[in-house]
């Protein structure tokens, strides 16, 4: 993780300039090298080498030479005082103090040191231990202006922590996150602070903003099995099954005998496989597995709507692929009772009602998706479908002439075709107004094959446009913004120009 200079003081609350900071950086260069010119030469290229990455910002590599440098003089208390200062930088307070708490019991005298751990116990809340070392340092120092401002700061957040406890009684939570915003600004190293925002913003019914600060207070206190857990139910509760699941893991890695944890476990883990499976299946246009696994995760959670209106989504997508089109719309139909505004639902309901030929309710679906989502390109081509797509076929229908399913595979449509032939071959009739009958049905049926068993054709004919017929092709070219093709024939092409 890399910040530069700024993003260090910003950590360490310093109210330095930049000449300032940098004068402070080089003395503490000078310091180093006096402390150290007794030790090897190795200790010494480490902690030369810390400092040049220290400067740059380059605070990870940083660390790892105080890590030696310290294994090699572990008396050395300005090396712990450096190594404090680069794991603020990158977040970690606790390491931080561990190291101003080593560099104080080597040189107690150390006001820097002092002053840094007083500063950094205030902005983790402890603020009667902050006061104490805030205090020793005016002492010695009256007009050290950063130790006095912290010092000035206790009392005001004293007053706050007592109108926070007020105003939580009162359960007042959207008063009472604002402050929690103040405190979290002056201690943000406070994961308890953390902890009851997230808890006013669950009642406030913002989620996602609980989630952000207890994923931060969970990184503070990484071994926070109850925050972990809480986590991961705020994950499961907005249907993020897969976060928490995560989430749910590492709390059964700090216990894997933790019960709560455990039982959530045991859900979320076979919920989540399904959800996968489903989409696996999904995308390999296996639409009825799609539809089997969405039903055996429904009877592991048919209560937490978000996760219920997940599964009936994509149950009502794989439906409109795979079944018969009133039963697509049926299980859409129910999908929307969960959210009615959800705009890929009413998409595949509007597709399964063209697929019915309903047209008038797909284009109200069509409409109502795109004024909710008027970015959704499927809504606004849905809408311009659907009015295609019934002038289209109440001139001719080729799957009605096949008598198949608008879902219909392309091996189940050349099997209906040859058994079409087979009945209206013109041969098997001798009479002549039943054969010139069976001709023209003859050449319907060879002229449905066609279309439907070429995708391009099939895609084109799906969306309003029949390839077989010019007028409709010319449209076709015109709604794609293409241009026709001019020839002596007829062509069942389209030709598109994109000019970037």
């Amino acid at each position: 993780m890399k910040l530069d200079r700024f993003d260090l003081r910003k950590q360490l609350g310093y109210l330095l300039d930049e000449r300032r900071y940098l004068f402070y950086l080089f003395l503490l260069t000078g310091l180093v090298d006096d402390a150290s010119s007794n030790n090897s030469n190795e200790v010494n290229r480490h902690l030369q080498k810390g400092m040049e990455l220290l400067a740059r910002g380059q605070f990870s590599d940083a660390l790892s030479h105080y890590h030696a440098a310290i294994d090699g003089d572990p008396k050395n208390y300005l090396t712990y005082f450096k190594r404090a200062t680069v794991y603020l930088a990158i977040g970690k307070p606790k390491a931080a103090l561990d190291d101003l708490n080593e560099v104080l019991e080597l040189r107690d005298d150390f006001l820097q040191a002092r002053s840094q751990r007083g500063n950094l116990l205030l902005k983790m809340g402890r603020i009667d231990e902050a006061h104490i070392d805030l205090e020793h340092v005016l002492r010695s120092d009256p007009h050290n202006v950063e130790a006095l401002n912290q010092y000035n700061l206790i009392e005001h957040i004293k007053e706050d922590y007592h109108r926070l406890e007020l105003i939580l009684h009162d359960h007042a939570w959207a008063e009472g996150a604002e402050l929690l915003t103040k405190l979290i600004h002056e201690l943000p190293y406070n994961s308890k602070l953390r902890e009851l925002r997230a808890q006013c913003f669950e009642y406030l019914g913002s989620k996602q903003s609980a989630i952000a600060d207890l994923t931060v207070s969970t990184k503070m206190n990484n071994d926070d099995t109850s925050g972990f857990l809480k986590l991961s139910r705020l994950h499961y509760e907005i249907g993020e099954v897969e976060e928490s699941l995560k989430k749910i893991r590492e709390c059964l890695k700090l216990n894997p005998d933790h019960k709560e944890c455990m039982e959530h476990y045991r859900k979320a883990k076979p919920l989540f496989a399904h959800l996968k499976a489903m989409n696996d299946h999904s995308q390999a246009e296996e639409y009825n597995e799609c539809i089997e696994r969405a039903d055996k995760a429904l009877k592991i959670e048919s209560t937490v709507q978000s996760v219920v209106q997940q599964l009936m989504a994509k149950k009502c997508h794989c439906a409109n692929k795979g079944l018969d089109a009133s039963e697509a719309i049926k299980l859409c139909t129910e999908a929307l009772k969960y959210d009615q505004n959800d705009v890929n639902v009413l998409c595949d309901r509007a597709e399964a009602y063209l697929n019915d030929d309903d047209f008038d309710s797909a284009e109200a679906d069509f409409h109502k998706a795109a004024n909710i989502d008027p970015n959704s390109q499927r809504a606004q081509d849905g809408v311009k479908k659907a009015q295609n797509v019934a002038k289209q076929r109440s001139k001719k229908d080729y799957y009605k002439i096949l008598d198949v399913k608008r879902t219909a595979s392309k091996r189940e449509i050349q099997r209906q075709y040859r058994k079409l032939a087979a009945k209206w071959h013109p041969d098997n009739f001798t009479d002549e107004k039943e054969k010139a009958k069976a001709e023209k049905h003859f050449v319907d049926i060879a002229r449905a094959k066609e279309v439907l068993t070429d995708d391009e054709k099939r895609k084109m004919f799906d969306n309003g446009h029949d390839p077989l017929d010019p007028d409709s092709q010319q449209n076709a070219h015109h709604f794609h913004g293409g241009f026709p093709f001019q020839g002596g024939f007829e062509s069942p092409f389209v030709f598109r120009f994109n000019f970037n």
